[in-house]
């Protein structure tokens, strides 16, 4: 028994016209966004897109997609799948391993609950996002989880940068154009509280 997540081939096309170096916050986002935009439209996920760079100089490890519905795989976000695809890339479990480099972790949108405790296990050290959790579920009807209230400071008591609303309003766009598109809102027992 197995399962696996594979990125569309437009991932991997689209991450090939990009640089190597991606050295601003604001250059790694913009693709963060624009790949985020892509899979809604392209019906290969859901509008969450997430890359993991080195903090320091901004090289490119692997940008990943939401491959929930695709995948019949309710783990799949985007966070996970990047996480997943760097370590696989990097051939370790710890992307904070002794050795390594500082590792970001840069979402269009606050990571949901289960993301959230996604990243202490990770390794990064940094995580950057646009759009805030309580207004992406306002726009689109998904239901985010129960995050912890202060999960900043969670994640700043565990050495782990938190940037937010970093081009916040291009990422907001995206999710206003998802919820235009009449694409799928998977919630776990489709939205029923019981």
């Amino acid at each position: 028994m197995h399962f696996k997540v594979e990125l569309p081939n437009w991932v991997i096309e689209e991450s090939e016209k990009l640089p190597e170096i991606m050295p601003t916050l604001e250059s790694q986002m913009e693709a963060v966004i624009r790949f985020s935009r892509i899979n809604f439209q392209k019906e290969t996920g859901g509008p969450f897109a997430a890359g993991i760079f080195e903090k320091e100089t901004g090289k490119r490890v692997v940008i990943g997609v939401n491959r929930v519905v695709p995948g019949n795989n309710s783990t799949a976000h985007a966070e996970i799948v990047t996480i997943g695809m760097a370590q696989a890339i990097l051939e370790t479990f710890d992307l904070g391993g002794p050795g390594m480099p500082n590792y970001r972790l840069v979402v269009n949108a606050r990571p949901c609950a289960m993301c959230f405790g996604s990243i202490p296990w990770s390794g990064v050290r940094s995580l950057a996002f646009a759009a805030a959790g309580e207004e992406v579920e306002k726009i689109t009807g998904f239901d985010e989880g129960p995050i912890h209230p202060q999960w900043q400071q969670e994640l700043e008591a565990r050495n782990i940068e938190v940037i937010e609303n970093v081009m916040a309003v291009e990422a907001y766009e995206v999710f206003r154009e998802f919820a235009a598109s009449d694409s799928p809102i998977y919630n776990g027992r489709s939205g029923e509280s019981s």
